[in-house]
């Protein structure tokens, strides 16, 4: 039987790892638009409203994308630092990903985005808002009686389709002239006295991060400054003696602008409330998911039913039979949530009798831990032996060559991180992919110049050029080989950690953004890699007559 031709099947081996990359990329990449909670068809059921409302109204503002630093200058918001000293104020944290869609629906659910339902990643169009599934505090006052108002992007429409909003206002612009609109639409809704419960979002701080030059551009401060003057004109309009007030952040940016990712700075908050029913003070951290059950108690409507959450009672002026009563509420509806997560996963999850909060989540982090254990049982061991499998194969041969391929691949990771993270200032989360376009673009330039300069390593280390042409491209594959089993590491750690694709609950952020850019980078070397080869071998054939005549010289 014929001997397959080992150059042939290392080049039809990049073109199936290039296919195989690629929609393992896309894949990856629509498993987390797509992503459903494990309550997404099931829901808990909402319970019984809580009673008394504390408030006659109550007006939140969201000022999209400020950062807590930023909330803090009292020369950039003046209006909010008076706010702050005159209310109750917290630091607030989110969890990834860092996205508007997410930290919308995680606001007005009060459940983290693994089981709220909403979108991980922000609506590709405005025609791709999708419906909020579970109970929020929109639908909850509905259910109440209260008149309830929207002014802001337009996504707001969509998530509220099915909560009862009264009124609407909903721009698809995000600059300045885009919040005037907002406001003056809202203003009139404050004045008339009409509405109980009323949304005011102000986008164009997100803008400014990632349209001018980010938080550290002067119009970052400008924009911000601009949302505090809409602050002060929606204040007027209010009284604090009946009425409540919030004001709150749903994400913050990185430096160079953008967010999505881990980042810790896009995961905390700015959180102010004043008013009537509220205590005055400065208070320890909160969760962004203690939001909705505290408009919940403000407005006496039920805890939103996926909430998991707790009520701010400390910040509110209640009742001990008021507060005895909430806590009785409260134990229901987690009870109630923790069991709607046990059908739904089909594993058992034990709450406990304590701290409702508290036993909940942690009964149903026990039991997602439960079903992601089983499947790492068989994925890190398979992920640990492929990692190992080149590496011991290249060992037992013992080829001293090897060491050369090794430091071109080495240099090629060196290089393309250092434009990646150095030169452009990127992290390693999706906070720093612009768009789909660029990253892909970026990548195929940068891994492309990184392998040029990586390839060199080994060509002239081992003198390749001046062998013959298939050994120039035998040992330029072999050096695209190295270079790819470095770029899977980070794809089988993930593997290991998160599997495949996003499924049943989220994945660590980090370590799959490492796969993503790692599969992104595959792609590119294993088709330019096959043009190297060739490359390689041609460079070899146009050196072999000045060898020849250097030979002939010598003999």
């Amino acid at each position: 039987m014929k001997r397959l031709n080992p150059l042939l099947l290392g080049i039809l081996g990049c073109l199936a790892l290039a296919a195989g990359a690629a929609f393992w990329a896309i894949g990856l990449l629509d498993s987390g638009q797509s992503y459903r909670s494990p309550l997404a068809n099931d829901p808990p059921a909402p319970g019984e409203a809580l009673g008394e409302p504390l408030t006659s109204r109550l007006v939140i503002v969201l000022i999209d994308a400020l950062r807590l630093d930023t909330s803090l200058d009292s020369e950039v918001m003046p209006t909010l630092t008076d706010l702050r000293d005159r209310g109750a104020s917290a630091t607030m944290h989110s969890r990834p990903p860092s996205f508007s869609a997410p930290g919308w629906t995680t606001i007005l659910t009060g459940a983290w985005p693994e089981i709220n339902d909403g979108q991980l990643f922000n609506p590709p169009d405005n025609d791709s808002v999708r419906a909020f599934t579970q109970d929020d505090f929109f639908a909850a006052a509905g259910r109440r009686g209260l008149r309830t108002a929207v002014s802001g992007y337009t996504w707001f429409e969509g998530m509220l389709s099915d909560s009862a909003v009264n009124a609407g206002f909903y721009t698809p612009d995000e600059d300045a002239a885009a919040d005037r609109e907002v406001v003056d639409t809202a203003l009139p809704w404050l004045q008339s006295g009409d509405f109980q419960l009323v949304l005011i979002h102000l986008d164009q701080v997100d803008y400014a991060g990632h349209h001018e030059g980010g938080p550290r551009d002067p119009n970052w401060n400008a924009a911000a400054g601009r949302a505090d003057a809409l602050l002060s004109e929606i204040v007027a309009t209010l009284d604090l003696e009946q009425d409540t007030l919030i004001v709150l952040s749903d994400h913050g940016q990185i430096d160079r602008g953008g967010h999505g990712g881990p980042e810790q700075v896009t995961l905390i908050e700015p959180f102010v409330m004043l008013g009537v029913g509220v205590r005055p003070g400065t208070y320890p951290d909160i969760d962004m998911v203690d939001v909705a059950p505290t408009v919940a108690v403000l407005l006496g409507t039920n805890i939103p039913a996926t909430s998991q959450g707790r009520p701010l009672t400390d910040m509110l002026v209640i009742s001990t039979a008021q507060e005895t009563g909430l806590r009785s509420s409260l134990a229901a509806q987690q009870a109630d949530l923790a069991q709607a997560y046990e059908a739904a996963l089909g594993q058992p999850v034990f709450a406990g009798q304590a701290e409702p909060v508290t036993l909940a989540g942690a009964a149903m982090d026990q039991a997602r831990n439960a079903i992601q254990a089983r499947a790492r049982i068989w994925r890190f061991p398979l992920a640990l032996c492929l990692s190992l499998l080149p590496i011991t194969i290249i060992v037992r041969r013992k080829n001293i060559q090897v060491l050369w391929f090794a430091g071109g691949a080495i240099l090629y990771t060196l290089l393309f991180n250092l434009r990646y993270a150095v030169l452009e200032g990127r992290t390693y989360s999706l906070a720093s992919i612009d768009s789909l376009e660029w990253f892909f673009a970026f990548t195929v330039a940068t891994a492309s110049l990184a392998l040029v300069f990586g390839w060199l390593v080994p060509m002239f280390g081992l003198g390749i050029f001046k062998q013959t042409p298939r050994r120039a491209a035998q040992a330029s594959l072999a050096y695209v080989w190295m270079t790819l089993y470095l770029l899977a590491l980070p794809v089988l750690l993930s593997f290991a950690i998160n599997g495949a694709l996003i499924t049943q609950s989220l994945p660590e952020f980090y370590t799959v953004y490492l796969a993503l850019l790692s599969l992104a980078q595959a792609i590119v070397v294993a088709t330019f890699g096959i043009l190297l080869t060739g490359v390689g071998a041609l460079i070899a054939r146009l050196v072999a007559p000045a060898r020849e005549a250097d030979q002939r010289e010598h003999a």
